[in-house]
């Protein structure tokens, strides 16, 4: 429900402040908006207006100026009830429709999530953060035993999502080759298909019980699987991280230091990424978790791997960001990106 505070007349003024801003950098001043946009009033109405917005927590001003700015708070309310999606020109269709044709052509999930980190930033000029799928919400694939001696095998644990987790187990004497083949097959038709996060202690204690006669075998393997059930750190794949210096927003170089300090902490990027929500989230300043995000403003998309959400992609970038355009982005490359994943 929109605000009832304000009045259309003010949405429109507010409407007018964050656009403009948005292309300028500049504080917006009444005359401005009298001049540049369709609204009947006089730059006097119009500073009375704004005057209004500022009390109502929607615009500041800096102390420097005698126009204003959108404040988060500003920004929320656009976001939400104001904004109308850009549309993507040909031009920009078509280049991303040939970038992703010869993205079909790779076989390796982390080339195609590099790959699309690039094009993100690329387009939106902004910096970019791609979150490779979560090795918890991958589908097991596949389970290999490969026996080094009479004493030790190698157990290799497949997800569909290209990981690859593997470990030293000793093997019990007197195994026969058929039974080792036999645990691997069992082991196999009762992961099949299932995510890692859904192997439940009581489900892997179920296939204990089920190979008794082998435990010494299945436990090693099953530790295995026990241990893979607490991974759940994706990599991040970042795009265009020096584009954030363009912006006059950092021009102050502390905060330039951290936020390039936190583009070097995949684990505190995964925590930032790694709880995305259906649809397009936008989260604007300090609704971010880090404090060093408290001034920007970050755009994410669940992508899917096999119907399943596994990871995220987002763009990073100030709060006076172009919203619209980036939303539209992010949304028809994470269409794209689902159909080279589902095809894999």
């Amino acid at each position: 429900m929109k605000d009832l505070n304000l009045t259309e007349r003010k949405q429109k003024i507010l409407h007018a402040v964050v656009t403009d801003y948005i292309q300028s950098a500049e504080p917006v001043g009444s005359r401005t908006i009298s001049r540049r946009h369709k609204i009947n009033l006089s730059a006097a109405t119009i500073r009375n207006e704004m005057a209004d917005l500022e009390e109502l927590g929607y615009l500041s001003q800096p102390h420097t100026s005698a126009g204003r700015i959108p404040s988060q708070h500003g920004y929320r309310f656009y976001v939400d009830y104001l904004m109308s999606l850009s549309v993507l020109t040909t031009q920009e269709e078509e280049y991303i429709a040939r970038v992703f044709l010869q993205l079909e052509k790779m076989r390796e999930i982390d080339q195609i999530i590099q790959h699309t980190a690039r094009i993100l930033s690329q387009l939106t000029k902004y910096t970019s953060l791609v979150l490779g799928p979560l090795f918890a919400r991958s589908s097991f694939k596949q389970l290999r035993l490969i026996p080094l001696d009479e004493s030790r095998a190698l157990a290799v644990l497949i997800t569909d999502a290209g990981y690859i987790k593997n470990n030293l187990i000793d093997l019990p004497q007197a195994l026969s080759g058929d039974e080792l083949a036999a645990v691997v097959s069992y082991l196999n038709e009762q992961l099949a298909g299932q995510t890692i996060e859904t192997l439940s202690a009581s489900r892997l204690q179920q296939m204990r019980s089920a190979l008794y006669a082998r435990i010494d075998l299945l436990e090693q393997t099953l530790l295995l699987l026990e241990e893979s059930c607490s991974e759940n750190e994706g990599r991040v794949y970042l795009g265009g991280t020096s584009n954030i210096l363009n912006q006059p927003e950092f021009k102050d170089l502390e905060k330039v230091k951290s936020l390039l300090s936190l583009f070097e902490q995949d684990q505190r990027l995964t925590y930032l990424l790694e709880t995305p929500l259906d649809g397009v989230t936008i989260r604007i300043g300090t609704e971010n978790s880090l404090q060093e995000m408290n001034d920007c403003s970050l755009v994410t998309a669940t992508y899917m791997l096999h119907s399943r959400p596994v990871g995220t992609i987002g763009v990073l970038g100030p709060t006076r960001m172009e919203y619209s355009r980036v939303v539209s982005i992010i949304e028809y490359i994470t269409v794209k990106l689902n159909n080279i994943l589902k095809a894999l």
